[in-house]
């Protein structure tokens, strides 16, 4: 009965932990471009509480999780063959609290470390060159088109002798293009994309070895309708779509593993100081068919300034 619930908690870290929230992300405004060596740390804090759907995988009811996420995150502009492009790093660290009932019984678990982290660059291909903090003064945004590549590697904490870990002990790729077009104050972004999985080769059963285990392409689609009171104070309604991910142990796929889903959620950021913004955002679950339903609260606290990195 352990081991079950054992694996039916990796269950709920594979499909509704960090790296298949990967899959949920709403982030607008990804594509809006900024003055070249512009940078930006942000420290975030997140909050996930919600129950989980194993679409009858396993006997477990009433599973729920709970977890916060303290994130740091280092943004950069620059000129990539005189287009406008940025990278960022992001290193979060995770703890969780995660339960549900097997048979009657009630069982819990607790996890606290590092999670695996993540890189991003994005290049424009339309309508924003890359510009000095002047030029940038007298631009304004029509419409943009640009293209991205994040990469998740597998820096969090793992053990094979483990289930439950934070790290996936595999690489995550998601190639994605954005589309963002203003119409005074408004502003509409767009972006389709998908992520593909590496093999976790050590992946542990609760058996006497490891097998490898294996996730099919996610594929996403995001849209954002954001307004502007303000120079950097802006307001935006967020929603996503997403489908696939079924997993598969020694290449034998479990179809009832196949995500499909979609959140909705608000974001606004306000200025506090010349260098220095707040961002606060809420989002929900609109429809999840396998994995976590998860409420999700965020505020981050964002300095920002031009120059080279030192």
């Amino acid at each position: 009965m352990r081991i079950i619930f054992k694996l039916a908690l990796t269950i709920v870290l594979a499909t509704c932990s960090l790296s298949s929230l990967h899959a949920q992300d709403l982030a607008p405004r990804a594509y809006v471009i900024t003055p070249v060596h512009s940078n930006a740390i942000t420290i975030t804090w997140a909050f996930f509480d919600g129950g989980v759907n194993f679409n009858g995988t396993i006997p477990v009811t009433n599973a729920t999780g709970t977890y916060y996420l303290s994130i740091i995150n280092y943004y950069h502009s620059m000129s990539f063959f005189g287009r406008s492009a940025n990278m960022t790093v992001l290193l979060p660290y995770a703890v969780g609290n995660f339960e549900g009932d097997l048979a009657g019984q009630h069982r819990s678990l607790y996890r606290s470390g590092l999670a695996d982290s993540s890189f991003r660059f994005s290049v424009n291909l339309m309508g924003g060159p890359a510009m000095q903090p002047r030029e940038m003064a007298k631009w304004k945004q029509k419409r943009l088109l640009g293209v991205s590549l994040r990469v998740v590697a597998p820096t969090g904490q793992y053990s094979s002798t483990k289930l439950i870990n934070w790290g996936a002990n595999r690489w995550a790729f998601k190639p994605e293009i954005g589309y963002s077009e203003r119409r005074g104050h408004w502003l509409f972004d767009g972006y389709a994309g998908g992520w593909f999985y590496t093999t976790n080769q050590s992946y542990f059963t609760g058996g006497a070895a490891v097998q490898p285990q294996s996730e099919s392409p996610i594929l996403s689609l995001e849209g954002h309708l954001s307004y502007d009171v303000k120079p950097r104070f802006w307001l935006s309604l967020d929603g996503n779509f997403w489908w696939g991910g079924i997993t598969s142990l020694s290449g034998i796929q479990n179809l009832a593993t196949k995500q499909i889903g979609s959140r909705i959620g608000g974001t606004v950021s306000v200025p506090i100081t010349k260098h220095q913004s707040i961002k606060a955002s809420y989002s929900n679950g609109t429809y999840i068919s396998f994995g976590g339903n998860y409420q999700s609260v965020s505020v981050g606290w964002q300095y920002s300034w031009f120059g080279r990195p030192n």
